[in-house]
């Protein structure tokens, strides 16, 4: 089985668009016998991000196209990611939520082995921010981008964090607390 990341612009910019574009994105992946891992919802409440396993994108794919996902007016996936800095068990288990994510862009030519030893090297490095908790990364397997999920009082926070360890923000978003 593997991970699959869908990105997700709810039609209303609101709590219950939001929660209308999650309950269409379980019942899709349901349908594909697939397992909902985690969601995150930005706190504007204009962009929602669901990782799911499953195990094919085209049978993920399929299903998705199928529930036609009316509630969603943009949809960007499944692109297959890669857990990193957490265990699966533990998401599953726990639902985690987080307070704040980062976009990170990859530039061109960045391979994951590459990415991983960086990411392995410069990890002790939060400890020098210890307001701000690194969460969890989910890296596209296409090397596209990650997402990174942090706990932190602020915005400020996030980004110092980030520039301990020498990592760029394409988009940083706080994240609502309220949903799945």
């Amino acid at each position: 089985m593997s991970l699959f990341l869908f990105e997700l612009v709810p039609a209303t910019a609101d709590r219950s668009g939001a929660s209308a574009v999650l309950e269409e994105v379980d019942k899709a992946a349901a349908s594909a016998g697939a397992e909902f891992i985690e969601s995150q919802v930005t706190g504007a409440h204009d962009r929602v991000f669901a990782v799911v396993e499953a195990g094919s994108a085209a049978s993920l794919g399929d299903a998705f196209a199928v529930a036609n996902l009316a509630s969603a007016t943009e949809v960007v996936g499944p692109d297959e990611v890669r857990l990193v800095g957490a265990e699966l068990a533990q998401i599953k288990a726990a639902k985690p939520t987080a307070g704040y994510l980062v976009e990170w862009d990859f530039p061109d030519g960045l391979d994951m082995d590459t990415y991983l030893a960086r990411k392995k090297a410069k990890a002790p490095l939060y400890a020098n921010v210890p307001e701000v908790a690194f969460l969890r990364t989910y890296v596209r397997e296409d090397m596209t981008k990650c997402l990174c999920f942090y706990d932190a009082d602020d915005e400020a926070g996030v980004v110092k964090a980030r520039e301990v360890v020498d990592t760029p923000i394409d988009r940083l978003h706080q994240l609502a607390t309220d949903e799945r």
